[in-house]
């Protein structure tokens, strides 16, 4: 367990709060502009929802940002231990306050919060890069948040219990693996092939989709909901991804099918927005990424 603050090898500082912040932000607004995302809330409509949609869901993002440079501000000051956990927990819980008044009771952004707010404390916390930043985030996720009231457990974490699902929570405690190794290299993959980078995104959420066991799926449709999402998103990337037309087809044909079952991989958007925000953090000896975000859109 780390005891004292540690300093990058560079010897310069982490990125500010705000910077932090502002590209945590920045990744949660990406991801909900992203489409054509099968389920998922877009540009194109509310997809197996119908308590949010894209305005409510940027107005979500940008109501998490103090809770995000709070969580860089203190990860910057304090040494990771139970003690910042705490504090991280304190913070979390201010921000889903937050959130919940920003969308009048929608759980939007709940399972985002945990993991950015876990990354975003990693990567201030003098991390030099993101597999760095996934480790620290591990370790604070290993500590109990001894102040989360008993019997107030998310649907992700009875669905946990009850399928034997790693969920967030696991997802954080083992580094994030379907960030680290499944959606960043996808999307570098797909830019160094020349894909736009709203295909390189999709093709990302789409092999995460392929893999996780996510456990919004499972509250909604149980395993064989889970089945459905998995193998069609396994047919999308078999027939070329969504840059092509066969695959694009395919992810149409997966999009309509998850809509009419109402099911939504929440849990698979919120990793690939912990990995545009991985990937937009100006780590040492490397500019941030010009990457594109949606037109801004009227709350």
């Amino acid at each position: 367990m780390l005891t004292t603050k540690r300093e990058p090898v560079t010897g310069g500082r982490a990125p500010s709060a705000d910077t932090l912040a502002g590209a945590a932000v920045r990744a949660l607004r990406d991801e909900a502009w992203l489409s054509p995302k099968p389920g998922l809330v877009d540009r194109r409509g509310t997809g197996a929802h119908d308590d949010m949609d894209l305005p409510l869901l940027l107005a979500s993002a940008e109501a998490l940002r103090p809770a995000f440079r709070s969580a860089a501000a203190v990860a910057d000051r304090m040494a990771a231990g139970g003690g910042l956990r705490a504090e991280l927990g304190r913070i979390g819980r201010a921000g889903e306050r937050a959130m919940l008044r920003a969308t009048r009771g929608a759980n939007t952004h709940r399972g985002a919060l945990w993991a950015l707010g876990l990354l975003v404390a990693g990567v201030a916390g003098g991390a030099r890069d993101e597999r760095e930043a996934a480790l620290g985030a591990a370790r604070l996720a290993a500590f109990p948040d001894r102040r989360n009231p008993a019997g107030t457990a998310s649907h992700g974490e009875r669905v946990r219990r009850r399928h034997g699902a790693r969920g967030a929570r696991g997802e954080a405690e083992d580094a994030f693996p379907h960030v680290m190794e499944v959606a960043l290299p996808r999307l570098r993959r797909a830019r160094a092939a020349g894909l736009a980078e709203e295909t390189a995104r999709l093709d990302a959420l789409l092999e995460v989709m392929s893999l996780l066991d996510d456990t919004c799926v499972l509250h909604r449709g149980g395993l064989e909901g889970l089945r459905v999402v998995r193998l069609g998103a396994e047919r999308v990337l078999a027939e070329g991804g969504a840059g092509t037309a066969r695959g694009h087809a395919a992810l149409l044909e997966l999009d309509e099918r998850l809509r009419a079952r109402r099911l939504s991989p929440g849990g698979s958007g919120d990793l690939l927005a912990a990995a545009l925000f991985l990937d937009l953090v100006p780590w040492p000896g490397r500019p941030a990424p010009g990457g594109r975000e949606g037109p801004a859109c009227g709350h």
